[in-house]
Parts: C-alpha cells; sequence; structure tokens
C-alpha cells in the first residue's frame, strides 16, 4: 500500500537544457516526457531559463491560456517574469520558461544565504557560474509561487533538478517549502570531468582523489560545491550510471540513493522501407563525397565506419580511433576498404567551395583535392587535433590506402552545405561505428546507434557498455555489441582491440551482418524508457518518504 501512497501528484524538473538543445540532458529530457507525461496528464512541469525573448525558438510553443491566472499572480505578487507553453517534442509537456536576469541584484545576499545554510561556496565563481545560479534561483522561486498559489500540502510534489547549474533552486525549496521533495541528478561530476580533460589519471587514483582538493588544483571549487553540497542535503541523489557513481563516491563523498539509467524512445527511427531507402541514400552521399574529395572510385561495398559527438579528443576517444585506423591500414587481414567519417563539429568555418563544385557535377574524378581529410575549412587548420594525428601519423588518404578518413567538422543540421542530411539521417547510413570513451557518463551516441542496427564498439568506461557487459547474451560484436576493456593505461590495447574488431567485421558474410545488425536493434530495445523508466519512480518513492520525515524532524 505504502507504494501507491507515495506517487507524486506534481512533478517539477529545472534544467539548462529545457527547450535548449545543448548536449546529452536534452536528450534524456525530451525523450523521457512522453513517457512520464502519459502517466501523469499535464501534471508534469519542465522549468527552463528564458533567454529566447523577442527571439524565435521552434522548442517552444507559448501559450497565453495555460496557467494564466497564476501567471499574473506570478509577474505581480512574486515579481517573476515567466512565459508559460508547450515543448514541441512528443508528449508536448508544459513548459514555464523563467527570465533570470532580474536576480543578478540580489546575487551577494543569495550566496550569502546559501553559505549559511548549507555551506555553498560561492567565492570564487567564474565564467558560467553566476548565470546557471541565478536561473536555478529563479526556478526554484517558481515553484515555490506555483506551489503556494495552485497547490495544498496534502499534494505530493516532486522537484528534480539537473546537473550542478539548478542545485541552488533544489536547496532554495528544500528551506522555503519543505513539503516539497527534492531530487537531483549529476549526469557527470564536474570535478571528474574536469580531471579527466586535463589528462590526469582518472581511474586508477580514483580512491586516493580528494574532490575538494582537486576543485582547489584545479580552480572548479565554486561548482564542485553547488554539487556536492546539493548531493548531501537533497531528499534523493541520484546519478545515470554505475561508473558515474564510482566517482560520487569518491568526489563528491556521496553514493548516489538511486541510479537513473538513460532510456530513450526510438520514434525517431525510421520503419520499414523508408529504413532502407534512407540508408541507401545515406550510404551514396558518404560514398560520392568522399570520392569526389578524393579523386576515388569507392563502391558500395566499402566498409563504412564513423564516430561522432562532442570534440573532447581524449574524453571521448577520437585518439584512439584514429591511432586504430592507422594500424588498421597495415592489417593484412582487411578484406575490405574502409571509410572512416569522423563526424565531430569543430571550429567550423565554411563549406568547401570546391567540394561543392565537385559534388554538383555528374562525373567521376581521379584527383583528389587539397587537404583531402575535411569536407569544410576549419578556422584553425594548422592546430587541430584531429588533422595534426592524421599528419603525425602519415595518414594521407593516398589511393593505395585501404583505409581513408573523413573529418566532417560541422553540426548535421540538414543545411551544412556538403551532406545535407540530418544527422540521423547519415549515421543510419554507416556498417559500424566506434565510441571509445575513456569518459562518458553513459553514451547516447553508441546507444542511437545501435538503435539504427548499426552495430557499435564502445568501451567498459562508458556507463552504456557497462550497462551492455550486464546483459545476458551479450558476447562481443557479433551480439550487436562490442564493449572494450579501457583503463588509465592501456591505449594502445584498445587500439588493437578496435583494429580487430574491423577488420574480423570486414570478413562477414551477408548473412553473418544481417543477423549481426538485428541483434544490434535488440539491445537498443532493452534500453526504452519503458524499462527504464522505473527507476525514476524508485527515485520519487525514496525522495517522497525522505522529504516525510524530514518535516517530521
Amino acid at each position: 500500500m505504502t507504494k501507491t501512497l507515495l506517487t507524486p501528484d506534481y512533478i517539477f524538473e529545472s534544467s539548462w537544457e529545457v527547450c535548449n538543445k545543448v548536449g546529452g540532458i536534452y536528450t534524456v529530457l525530451s525523450t523521457r516526457a512522453n513517457t512520464l507525461q502519459a502517466k501523469f496528464h499535464d501534471r508534469l512541469f519542465f522549468i527552463g531559463p528564458d533567454f529566447w525573448q523577442g527571439k524565435e525558438n521552434p522548442l517552444f510553443i507559448e501559450s497565453d491560456n495555460l496557467c494564466a491566472a497564476w501567471r499574473q499572480h506570478a509577474a505581480e505578487r512574486d515579481n517573476l517574469s515567466v512565459r508559460v507553453g508547450r515543448w514541441n517534442i512528443p508528449g508536448t509537456p508544459i513548459v514555464i520558461l523563467v527570465d533570470f536576469q532580474p536576480f543578478f541584484v540580489q546575487k551577494n545576499d543569495i550566496y550569502t544565504e546559501m553559505w549559511n545554510r548549507y555551506q555553498v561556496d560561492s567565492l570564487h565563481a567564474y565564467g558560467d557560474y553566476d548565470e546557471a545560479s541565478m536561473f536555478s534561483y529563479a526556478a526554484g522561486k517558481v515553484v515555490e509561487s506555483f506551489y503556494r498559489y495552485n497547490l495544498t500540502e496534502t499534494d505530493k510534489v516532486i522537484y528534480q533538478a539537473h546537473e550542478w547549474m539548478t542545485g541552488m533552486g533544489a536547496l532554495y525549496l528544500q528551506n522555503a517549502v519543505p513539503e516539497i521533495a527534492t531530487i537531483f541528478t549529476t549526469h557527470a561530476t564536474s570535478i571528474g570531468r574536469s580531471i579527466a580533460g586535463n589528462g590526469k589519471p582518472l581511474y586508477d587514483y580514483l580512491f586516493a582523489y580528494n574532490g575538494d582538493q582537486m576543485a582547489e588544483e584545479l580552480n572548479m571549487q565554486s561548482k564542485h560545491s553547488i554539487e556536492k553540497q546539493t548531493a548531501h542535503y537533497v531528499d534523493c541523489f541520484t546519478t545515470v550510471s554505475e561508473i558515474t557513481n564510482n566517482e560520487c563516491k569518491e568526489l563528491l563523498d556521496k553514493a548516489a540513493d538511486v541510479v537513473l539509467m538513460n532510456g530513450f524512445e526510438d520514434d525517431f527511427v525510421p520503419k520499414g522501407s523508408t529504413f532502407i531507402g534512407k540508408r541507401k541514400r545515406a550510404r551514396a552521399a558518404m560514398i560520392r563525397t568522399a570520392n569526389c574529395l578524393l579523386g576515388t572510385d569507392l563502391g558500395d561495398d566499402t566498409l563504412l565506419v564513423g564516430t561522432s559527438g562532442r570534440y573532447e579528443f581524449k574524453n571521448k576517444g577520437i585518439n584512439v580511433f584514429l591511432e586504430s585506423l592507422n594500424r588498421l591500414n597495415r592489417d593484412k587481414n582487411l578484406k575490405k576498404n574502409i571509410l572512416a567519417f569522423i563526424n565531430v563539429p569543430g571550429w567550423v568555418g565554411d563549406a568547401r567551395e570546391d567540394l561543392q563544385h565537385r559534388l554538383k557535377s555528374k562525373e567521376k574524378f581521379n584527383t583528389p583535392l587539397e587537404v583531402p581529410f575535411v569536407t569544410h575549412w576549419l578556422h584553425n587548420m594548422t592546430h587541430d587535433q584531429v588533422l595534426d594525428m592524421l599528419k603525425y601519423m602519415g595518414m594521407g588518404n593516398r589511393p593505395e590506402d585501404k583505409v581513408k578518413v573523413i573529418f566532417v567538422p560541422c553540426y548535421l543540421d540538414g543545411k551544412d552545405g556538403i551532406f545535407n542530411k540530418h544527422y540521423y539521417d547519415l549515421i543510419l547510413g554507416q556498417d559500424l561505428s566506434v565510441y571509445p570513451s575513456y569518459y562518458e557518463p553513459w553514451g547516447y551516441t553508441p546507444l542511437e546507434s545501435v538503435a539504427f542496427r548499426v552495430p557499435a564498439i564502445t568501451t567498459d568506461l562508458a556507463g552504456f557498455g557497462l550497462w551492455v557487459n550486464s546483459l545476458k547474451n551479450q558476447h562481443g560484436i557479433n551480439d550487436g555489441v562490442e564493449v572494450l576493456h579501457r583503463s588509465d593505461y592501456n591505449y594502445s590495447e584498445v587500439a588493437d582491440g578496435i583494429k580487430d574488431t574491423i577488420s574480423a567485421f570486414s570478413a562477414k558474410t551477408d548473412a553473418d551482418v544481417k543477423e549481426i545488425r538485428k541483434r544490434a536493434g535488440q539491445v537498443a530495445e532493452q534500453a526504452l524508457w519503458k524499462h527504464f523508466i522505473e527507476y525514476y519512480y524508485e527515485a520519487y518513492y525514496f525522495a517522497l518518504r525522505h522529504a516525510a520525515k524530514r518535516q517530521l524532524g
């Protein structure tokens, strides 16, 4: 009986990425919304920053009559400037966008209160800390105002805050409206990401790192402080994978109460003949672009391999992928030509006119364009990590090379000037994807890949890879996903592992590949939100129970 009593009546979720497509958290929230909306029917509210005033935001559909009376009350009584509407995603949940600029004048008072009440150290703030904190505080104020106007203490209310950027709002509510149960989710610890990004070994020494000390060393005290204190004070602290939970234990001195694994929806995956048609067109576009750039005549039997994601050269394993391709080029067992794409947005300039010119013409070309590695010019051609490493390794995309590498340094938004296709409409053309991450709290990219039935290579330092290892009947690439063991110091073994996997894959028959593709899709099916949403219900239960105890004192 207790479980049914402790289901929330209202859920508020705040994130910097509500109606604001920045990274992986956007994917978490926007794909999960439909599942929650179906259960909670407009008792689910997302709160995001409003920096779109006077500008068109295709993700936000404003409404004048949604919560109209409260909105007026919030403006007149609570000095809160909010816009209410719906998020233009499946489920179209209600969204409240708040203007947080007016709070900057109270900044010092807010920080003082946070120090006195929760020992949050904002003294060393710089960069985006102030902006994020003012949004976070404003979001807390919005929920307080909504609660006082619309709800009563018999309503069971959850406030879930995502990442350090929203911690302050959760702490504010903890005191201002103690009836509200708070959940804080860290998707990656700020200090863990920083240690990894600064080239320090993260995993072998994790037990020896002191989070506070490292925050000082890496000049991250304020972000680390809000993250750590929120984790300790909220009713339920959560993270997205066991690998990040290890980080939280060591660097924040707090283990997660519940691990909320990242699911997704596969409604963006085309079905049947649409899928076949899109895959054909994607392959044709990639091979044609390569032939025009390289002056080659690669055919449809070329093996298309790719990686994608944020340009974090070491953390995302782009370096080890390039190393593996260089070794693969000398591999005697390789049965097919390999065309490898690095789809990672860099400091991009313009689409190459010489390449555009060739793509428009009908003829075949037998001479390469200059710099036959990039589809778009970069502002930093002489200091780009991908180009530097290709040069260092002596990879030349020569006619006799069985492995060719092409760097696509732009966002694939359908109007890049070369492919003019959206990311999802291009990656489904690949035969194999490689995501050998060193630092990856979850890993949506390999999950999306297998959803498109493109088998993937990843590592056990990615939350997704670790999860795949826990599945029954998962034994490598033949089952759709190859999870390579990765540590601080086995770079060379990982490069060999990728090389060997691609080489073995190149020898597979069409029937083998068809079966592997089917199994890749089956892995993705097990990560749908309908399976993973249970962890959220567990967190709601945990938080509501804890909040009830807290009020009893």
